[in-house]
């Protein structure tokens, strides 16, 4: 469907069940996700089309996995590349510390090099395919009004006030909605006017992007993610998927904005850093882009509204998690809505978004904080006692990435997560018995998951497979001949449960492990899954067309 078809189809009001407020990568996830679950939703998006340009250029294992779940994943990795490692060096060009990325994490590459245009294409292609999705273009949130059974949202057109093509006569949408979402940005409209503060974490930097498309192949070295910890001027370059490449170094003080994003300034630091000019590469976007820190010091409000990715949090790129954690928010409260919506779970799970979600994206904000005043110091002596203490072992290395600790996961009888719990899911190749074969989502969709070594004959009861449906949940086995059996072609299952000691595994829609156990326990478990999830059995709400 094209803007100007959608554009004729504009009401002056709409009743859906929740309003996502921005359309880049975090509320793409949000609205495919939810669309797919057969929700009614509207998307307000200040900019009539798509960015399409690059402004991420990584993603983890994990966050391919949540965009397979949004849209057709190949499609939307077709120009990626694995990245195997990041190198830091000094200004002498000596190895501080190469960070090993290699391997693989949900069953992609645990690192990887893409092109933001094709993910964000691809997640709208299966957006535009929902009816029970409209996409306002154009329309820039204006007023929001918070009352205790709904949200009131109103949009008008975004660029001079200008009457879009079949608006409206009065020029504004009202859209009332259960629940709404503000992905809306660092510079959040529904943060601002529902009054939440910020906490800032004291970073304040200027970077220079150029983005580039290469002309001809560059040296082997351009294929990797490097960081030049150059007192004088860090800068750095990685791989925009296949095709293009970034470079980024950071301004100082006195360098103001429209000298730096003079064409002529990209090329003269071009071709002295990197020996590169015109006949190598060509420049499609070259600007100068802050760096923060800040959280959100609430990601919810009245129970109505939550906030989400750089509406949330921002965070220095030193650790590429920006868009990650935005698109990690995104699924994490697309499957909470979802159980309330239709009625199988009390409000009260929507509490566990921000009590969830807070402590892992403040993690990757301290740590992404924490890299960068050791990469990017511009204090001669800071950085010759930084290089000293990488060459001598002293440097400590950076926190472990984090899991969730706390929220719908299963606990221990004192109250802490059991082993296996927050961790992720694992996504290995398989193979059914009616010849399908391929990666465990493309065959079987994502949502709540149990797999058990054994038959489930004799493992479940009539009501604990009545709750696992009405959750969603589907069933499978590494048995043979049993219903729901599949071929674990990488053995993939079979080794996480060998390592956590177990038989079962029960994950969740965002691919978190909720919990496994022993097949004695598997009541106990599921249980708890009951209770953690604050589940009140079947309503007379209608059972929305789920996608998988």
């Amino acid at each position: 469907m094209s803007n100007l078809e959608e554009r004729a189809m504009i009401h002056d009001s709409y009743d859906v069940d929740v309003a996502v407020v921005g359309y880049g990568p975090t509320g793409l996830v949000a609205a495919s996700i939810l669309g797919g679950m057969g929700h009614r939703v509207v998307v307000v998006e200040r900019h009539p089309h798509l960015y399409g340009l690059p402004r991420l250029t990584h993603i983890d294992g994990e966050t391919a996995r949540i965009v397979q779940a949004a849209a057709d994943v190949d499609v939307a990795l077709r120009a990626s590349q694995a990245l195997d490692h990041f190198t830091y060096l000094n200004a002498d060009g000596e190895t501080l510390v190469e960070l090993p990325w290699a391997g693989e994490s949900c069953g992609h590459p645990a690192h990887i090099s893409m092109y933001q245009p094709d993910i964000e294409n691809a997640i709208d292609e299966r957006v535009r395919q929902y009816p029970n999705v409209v996409r306002l273009s154009g329309w820039q949130a204006t007023d929001l009004r918070v009352v205790p059974d709904q949200v009131e949202l109103t949009a008008r057109p975004a660029y001079d006030g200008t009457r879009l093509p079949d608006s409206p006569d009065d020029g504004k949408v009202v859209i009332r909605c259960s629940y709404l979402l503000g992905a809306d940005g660092a510079n959040s409209f529904v943060r601002t006017a529902l009054g939440i503060g910020q906490t800032d974490f004291g970073v304040d930097e200027r970077w220079l992007n150029i983005d580039t498309k290469m002309l001809r192949p560059l040296p082997k070295r351009f294929n990797h993610t490097m960081l030049f910890c150059d007192p004088a001027r860090p800068h750095m370059f990685m791989p925009i998927g296949q095709e293009r490449q970034r470079f980024e170094f950071a301004a100082l003080a006195g360098e103001d904005k429209d000298s730096l994003e003079d064409s002529d300034r990209a090329w003269q630091w071009l071709s002295q850093t990197h020996g590169l000019g015109p006949g190598d590469i060509e420049i499609i976007r070259q600007v100068l882009y802050p760096i923060r820190a800040r959280m959100a010091d609430s990601w919810s409000y009245g129970g109505r509204v939550f906030l989400m990715g750089d509406a949330a949090h921002t965070m220095p790129p030193t650790m590429g998690q920006g868009a990650c954690s935005g698109m990690r928010d995104a699924i994490a409260l697309a499957w909470k809505l979802d159980l309330v919506l239709r009625g199988r779970a009390a409000e009260d799970l929507l509490a566990t978004y921000e009590t969830e979600r807070t402590p892992h994206a403040r993690s990757i904000v301290e740590t992404s904080v924490l890299l960068g005043e050791v990469a990017y110091t511009m204090d001669p002596a800071r950085a010759a006692a930084r290089d000293e203490a990488f060459r001598s072992g002293s440097m400590p290395p950076p926190p472990p990435f984090p899991v969730l600790g706390t929220g719908v996961i299963q606990t221990t009888d004192d109250g802490r997560p059991a082993p296996s719990a927050g961790t992720l899911a694992p996504q290995g190749v398989v193979s059914t018995p009616d010849g399908r074969t391929g990666r465990f989502d493309d065959v079987f969709g994502h949502g709540f998951t149990l797999v058990a070594r054994t038959g489930l004959g004799g493992l479940l009861d009539r009501e604990q497979r009545k709750f696992l449906d009405e959750i969603g949940c589907t069933l499978h086995t590494l048995t043979d001949g049993e219903a729901g059996s599949f071929q674990d072609d990488a053995r993939t299952y079979t080794r996480h449960l060998d390592e956590n000691g177990a038989d079962v595994l029960i994950s969740r829609p965002d691919f978190v492990v909720f919990g496994s156990c022993a097949a004695a326990d598997v009541g106990v478990l599921i249980a708890q899954l009951r209770s953690e999830l604050h589940y009140i059995g079947p309503s007379a709400t209608q059972q929305p067309v789920v996608t998988r």
